[in-house]
């Protein structure tokens, strides 16, 4: 029949266990006629009552290598008859704004402790790990912002373009938190589909002129959801680390003094306010688990149909053999080996 197939057809291998499962009755079969001629050679053989039928047991037999056949079968799972099934995709809009400006780079928890942007691509990479069906976007900034990613269903092309971003992402220094909004409402978002979008901005909030509560505000009249993560020590600066070309390890200076960052949270918390829904996660030196912060505010909101297709799947029909090993195995069990005469085996 057209479209039959074996999914599993390695597992007929196994049907080469048959003949070394007959080979065992046989040789059962020999070893109780031997038992029989030394019982007649020692003449008490006359005295025995012999009830066990010969042909029954060969009944047996033949029962349990065919029940036998019958697993193998199921095990290489045999389909046939194409059913066609839709399938539908069903999740959110989510764009990751990313900080890569070099402020980013203090370190706020000591000098042995990881940057704010290693963390927030950590943070990033565990989000993706736990995602649900959701189209992910991404995108750097810094004194510019471009996109990274494209909306995508394709998280291992995100995880690679997330884990080649770096402070030289975006060649122009700064950074513009307003225009990375604008980027990802204009290039990102279709206007047209304004369900389940999210935008998830990771940055230590030092923006530099970029009309950030104003760009927050377009945001929310085009029904996107602003969830702002502030990353960095709010209370006290830290240095900025850099290496120079001879490799050694300095910190970034203007005009002679040392340039400290801290975060800036009174520009994300007016940015949040200005989007209905906002939501301000102070992360500032603690642990950043972007997976929870999902898992609370995206992944149990509205949902929308992403795509939707119909495929084409064989049905298994394993259970039938199963079924009838089954039987033929119940039938071996209360078949009896006694015979109502005497019958020698």
């Amino acid at each position: 029949m057209s479209g039959d197939k074996l999914l599993h057809e390695n597992m007929l291998l196994l049907l080469w266990l048959l003949p070394v499962l007959a080979l065992v009755y046989l040789y059962a079969g020999r070893m109780r006629r031997r038992a029989l001629e030394r019982f007649a050679e020692a003449g008490i053989l006359g005295q025995l009552r012999i009830t066990a039928s010969p042909v029954r047991r060969r009944w047996k037999a033949v029962l349990v290598l065919v029940s036998c056949a019958m697993i193998v079968l199921a095990l290489a799972r045999p389909a046939w008859r194409f059913k066609a099934k839709t399938v539908q995709r069903r999740g959110r809009d989510v764009v990751f704004v990313l900080d890569v400006s070099k402020s980013m780079l203090a370190e706020d928890l000591g000098a042995n402790s990881a940057s704010r942007l290693h963390r927030s691509k950590t943070a990033i990479r565990d989000c993706i790990d736990v995602l649900e069906g959701d189209r992910v976007a991404l995108i750097a900034f810094a004194g510019t912002a471009a996109v990274k990613c494209p909306l995508t269903l394709d998280y291992g092309f995100f995880a690679m373009m997330l884990d080649g971003l770096g402070v030289e992402s975006i060649s122009r220094g700064g950074t513009m938190i307003g225009d990375a909004l604008r980027k990802a409402v204009d290039e990102v978002f279709d206007d047209q589909d304004r369900e389940a979008r999210d935008i998830i901005l990771i940055t230590d909030g030092e923006d530099h002129e970029s009309l950030p509560e104003e760009a927050a505000k377009v945001v929310g009249e085009k029904g996107i959801r602003l969830i702002a993560i502030g990353i960095g020590d709010e209370n006290e600066g830290r240095p900025i680390p850099v290496t120079g070309k001879d490799g050694q390890i300095a910190y970034m200076k203007y005009r002679g003094e040392r340039v400290f960052s801290k975060l800036d949270a009174d520009t994300l918390r007016k940015m949040v306010n200005a989007t209905p829904g906002g939501k301000y996660l102070n992360v500032a030196t603690g642990t950043l688990d972007l997976g929870a912060v999902y898992l609370d505010l995206v992944a149990s909101a509205e949902k929308k149909d992403l795509e939707s297709r119909t495929i084409k799947r064989r049905e298994e029909r394993f259970q039938i053999f199963l079924i009838l090993a089954f039987a033929l195995l119940c039938v071996e069990t209360v078949l009896s080996d006694r015979a109502r005469g005497r019958a020698v085996a």
